[in-house]
């Protein structure tokens, strides 16, 4: 319940506990083992910055936060807690709060997705699970893809331009480095692994614009709730996903400073998801981000079974926090409890470890900030109750709830524009149409040349026979005309001593006439 600023979200033997408005953005805990009450805080502490104006963004693990979008109703466990509280039942405003649903793969609630490159290549390698090589030859295909203005949108982008740079790599060493092909074999095979998960749902646009996380709705904060009871099937593409978002609010929220009320409040439930097995300059990111994000107005609220689940420089940075019971069967688990009892400022009326151990389903140990900044002492206290639905609504129920939404239609169906597979594509299909010109060309050059070649061989054939036809004619004819001339001759020889001897014969027949 909200009043004047405060967040009444507890109730001990001395009365009222609540958080403080302008200290809600100072980050917050809710501890406990399974079974103690840490989803209905996490639905108190929901409600009622919604009811404050303030919207939230939560994971819904089994179905049971989806239930804040419907009316509350009174119950007998009710009653007795109003009683305990000294709340009149008859003052209660049962009601649901202003809810979107979404679900990475498109399910139960609109798509959230990103772009590869906004993704950025450290959150990428630790969700591929990438060794430091890996990872270096992964941030150098997204520098080259930036430098060659190849957007990468969707894992096709990336599997493509992992191929390109493969195929490039000789020509890319002198300038971003070596490339080895084994690390790009090793980046595909992850990404291969990942699209078998549905991990490939989660990359392409339009991609998710975070200011939507930041709406109300009549006065109320809207309840952004992602649908994570098969997302978190695949704990890494569950951690890295709210990472992800995480950083994206941080790096798009502007500087606000200390306010009456944060802008937003993340709620990080299994939140050891976030730390297992990542790398210490990921955890140092995180840090980081946690640090200065309230700046900007945002309190991040994580949610795990034990405190020494999250890191110590993140752990101390939790000022408001609600520790459930805790189980301690083993060395270990007291170890745990013992730890945990020490992130409270101690209260002398009781111990703080005995008391984890002892509290029942719906009682916690709570420390929030005062006026000032400081912890507060620690308290036993029992959480109130929520004025919505406790519990799962029915497919009808979400289905309506998602059809009536602002942002119905917006993100549910994916757009395909030109990015790095496209243009790779349309650069090797120009490349080959060159080189088959190219060819055509060299072949056309070399046919020409063999043309050129035959006809010039076939003009001197044919000089060289006519040359000979020529002389042979002309000598032919010489040849007739000498024959003949000689036969000429020889005839007018020949007929002119015929002649001479007739005369002769004449001319004796005469004397001899005579």
């Amino acid at each position: 319940m909200y009043k004047e600023n405060q967040l009444y979200v507890a109730h001990s033997a001395q009365g009222a506990i609540h958080i403080i408005g302008k200290m809600a953005n100072r980050h917050g805990l809710i501890a406990g083992a399974t079974g103690t009450g840490k989803t209905v805080t996490l639905q108190v502490l929901a409600e009622t910055f919604s009811q404050a104006g303030v919207p939230c963004f939560m994971a819904d693990m089994k179905g049971d936060l989806s239930g804040i979008s419907q009316v509350g109703k009174l119950s007998g466990f009710i009653e007795k807690r109003c009683a305990e509280f000294g709340i009149d039942p008859q003052e209660l405003k049962f009601e649901g709060c202003p809810v979107r649903f979404f679900d990475v793969y498109g399910k139960q609630g609109h798509p959230m997705r990103t772009t590869i490159k906004n993704m950025g290549s450290m959150l990428l390698s630790r969700l591929l699970d990438l060794n430091d090589t890996q990872s270096g030859v992964l941030s150098l295909t997204f520098r080259i893809a930036e430098d060659e203005g190849l957007p990468l949108i969707d894992m096709k982008d990336l599997r493509l331009m992992l191929d390109y740079v493969a195929k490039g790599a000789d020509r890319y060493s002198t300038t971003y480095g070596n490339i080895s092909a084994a690390s790009i074999g090793a980046i595909q095979r992850s990404l291969l692994t990942l699209a078998e998960q549905g991990g490939d749902k989660f990359f392409g646009e339009p991609a998710f614009d975070i200011f939507d996380l930041l709406q109300t709705e009549g006065g109320r904060g809207v309840m952004n709730i992602l649908a994570a009871d098969e997302l978190m099937l695949q704990p890494k593409l569950y951690s890295t996903f709210l990472m992800w978002l995480l950083t994206e609010i941080y790096d798009k929220m502007p500087e606000i400073g200390d306010m009456e009320l944060p802008k937003l409040v993340f709620f990080f439930d299994e939140a050891h998801m976030l730390f297992k097995d990542t790398s210490k300059a990921l955890i140092d990111k995180i840090e980081q981000i946690v640090r200065l994000i309230r700046s900007k107005g945002i309190g991040v609220y994580f949610i795990s079974q034990s405190p020494s689940d999250l890191p110590e420089a993140i752990l101390g940075q939790c000022g408001n926090r609600v520790q459930h019971a805790l189980r301690a069967f083993t060395p270990k688990d007291q170890a745990a409890v013992k730890a945990a009892a020490q992130t409270f400022r101690p209260n002398p009326a009781f111990s703080t470890e005995r008391e984890i151990l002892e509290l029942g389903t719906g009682e916690a140990l709570v420390s929030f900030l005062d006026e000032k900044g400081a912890p507060s002492m620690v308290e036993r206290a029992k959480i109130l109750f929520p004025l919505s639905q406790i519990g799962a609504i029915s497919e009808e129920q979400r289905a309506a709830v998602n059809n009536s939404s602002r942002i119905a239609g917006k993100y549910d169906t994916a757009v395909d524009r030109e990015s790095a597979f496209e243009k790779i594509l349309k650069q090797r299909e120009q490349a080959e149409k060159e080189a088959a010109e190219a060819k055509a060309e060299e072949e056309e050059r070399k046919e020409q040349e063999r043309r050129e070649k035959e006809e010039e061989k076939a003009r001197k054939s044919y000089a060289g026979s006519f040359k000979k036809s020529l002389i042979g004619s002309m000598l032919g004819t010489a040849v007739t005309y000498f024959a003949k001339t000689v036969a000429q001759q020889m005839a007018k020889k020949l007929t002119g001593s015929t002649r001479t001897t007739t005369t002769r014969k004449r001319k004796t027949t005469t004397k001899k006439k005579r």
